[in-house]
C-alpha cells in the first residue's frame, strides 16, 4: 500500500500488561530521583506506548523505505495505573497534512481514562533521514 491509501479516520488499538519493567522507577538509572518513585506506569513508557500504536497502524500504508517519526505530543496522564493492571491505546488519524499526520489519542486502563490527547508524526524516507544524521555527526566532530 501506499500513503495515498491513508484516510482520515483509521483507527487502531494495542493493549499492554503493566508489569515492573514499566513503571517509573524502570525509565532510567540516569535520573536517579526516579528509583524511589511509585511503582506506576511511567508517562515515558506510555508516550511510547501510544508512538508504537500509531506506528502499526501506520505500518500497512508505507514503503519499505519509509518511516514514521514522532514530532509533537500534546498527552495528558490524568491517573496513575498499577501493575497487573491493563492498558489499550486507542488512536484515530485526525488529520493529513502532507506527510504530517496527527493522531487522537485515548488511553484507558481497566478503570478508567489515564491518557487523552494528541500525537503528531512526520512520515520520512529512513535512507535519506539517516544520511542527515550522520552529516550532523560528522559536522559536530569537525
Amino acid at each position: 500500500m501506499s500513503i495515498d491509501g491513508l484516510k482520515i479516520g483509521l483507527r487502531h488499538e494495542n493493549s499492554i500488561m503493566v508489569d515492573e519493567a514499566l513503571t517509573v522507577p524502570a525509565v532510567s538509572r540516569a535520573f536517579k530521583g526516579f528509583a524511589d518513585m511509585p511503582p506506576v506506569l511511567a508517562t515515558a513508557f506510555l508516550i511510547g506506548f501510544v508512538e508504537w500504536t500509531c506506528v502499526e497502524a501506520l505500518r500497512p500504508f508505507l514503503f519499505a523505505e519509509q518511516r514514521t517519526v514522532g514530532v509533537h505530543v500534546d498527552l495528558s496522564h490524568s491517573a496513575a495505573t498499577p501493575i497487573g493492571m491493563r492498558v489499550t491505546a486507542s488512536v484515530e488519524l485526525a488529520a493529513i497534512d502532507g506527510r504530517k499526520l496527527r493522531f487522537k489519542v485515548v488511553c484507558r486502563d481497566e478503570a478508567e481514562v489515564v491518557c487523552e490527547g494528541t500525537h503528531d508524526r512526520f512520515i520520512i524516507d529512513e535512507a535519506r533521514f539517516m544520511a542527515r544524521l550522520e552529516k550532523k555527526r560528522k559536522d559536530r566532530a569537525e
